[in-house]
């Protein structure tokens, strides 16, 4: 299976927003968006996203998510409610995200029954197809192949946004991928090597610059 074409992989992007690590182990998630990748671009038609309601109240924060406020997340399911969706959609999947790590370490933190096969980090893709290169956030990147409003369009969302930023991560990864000498011939075992990142390094996150 790993010598297949990367495009007909089960590839899930995936985001979500906590409240920070300054929380430690007490950062709750507030938002999740899952959008699977079919032929190598995000299928809005299996689009899930989900505000979760974190039980307490949340301090705002510079970096909070726009619209994140505590009057939207107490109308919201717990977490408990979602788990299971998103257990459906993840478990024994390939998981696309940007600075992938920093999501896994949260998701695995709060949900330790979900098991998605591997881990793919389109910040560690950039930084190969860029080298030191500044642009590092998602937002940038995105910029810089013009991707802006293949996002915004089927999302209505915005940057920091779950769902925007899941489809954000699965546009691209294509775009890079294409930008790769022999990208047009990439196998999921070469994808692997390339951006792969280990379950068992949770813990560790890539700083953005």
């Amino acid at each position: 299976m790993h010598d297949q074409p990367w495009t007909t992989a089960p590839l899930v992007a995936f985001d979500l927003e906590g409240t920070g690590s300054q929380d430690r182990e007490h950062e709750a998630i507030l938002e999740v968006g899952i959008v699977p990748l079919a032929d190598g671009r995000p299928d809005m038609r299996s689009a899930y996203d989900s505000v979760v309601n974190p039980g307490r109240r949340i301090q705002r924060r510079p970096w909070s998510s726009p619209g994140l406020t505590n009057d939207v997340l107490g109308l919201a399911p717990r977490l408990d409610a979602v788990e299971p969706e998103l257990a459906g959609r993840l478990n024994g999947a390939t998981v696309v995200g940007h600075n992938v790590n920093v999501d896994w370490r949260l998701l695995s933190l709060r949900c330790p029954g979900i098991h998605p096969a591997s881990l793919i980090d389109t910040l560690k893709l950039a930084r190969l197809v860029h080298g030191n290169a500044q642009r590092r956030s998602l937002t940038a990147l995105l910029a810089y192949y013009g991707l802006d409003d293949e996002v915004t369009k089927p999302t209505g969302g915005q940057p920091h946004r779950a769902l925007w930023d899941a489809v954000g991560a699965g546009l691209l990864l294509g775009a890079l991928v294409r930008a790769l000498p022999h990208g047009n011939s990439l196998t999921v075992t070469g994808l692997h090597d390339m951006a792969g990142v280990s379950l068992c390094d949770a813990e560790q996150t890539l700083p953005l610059f």
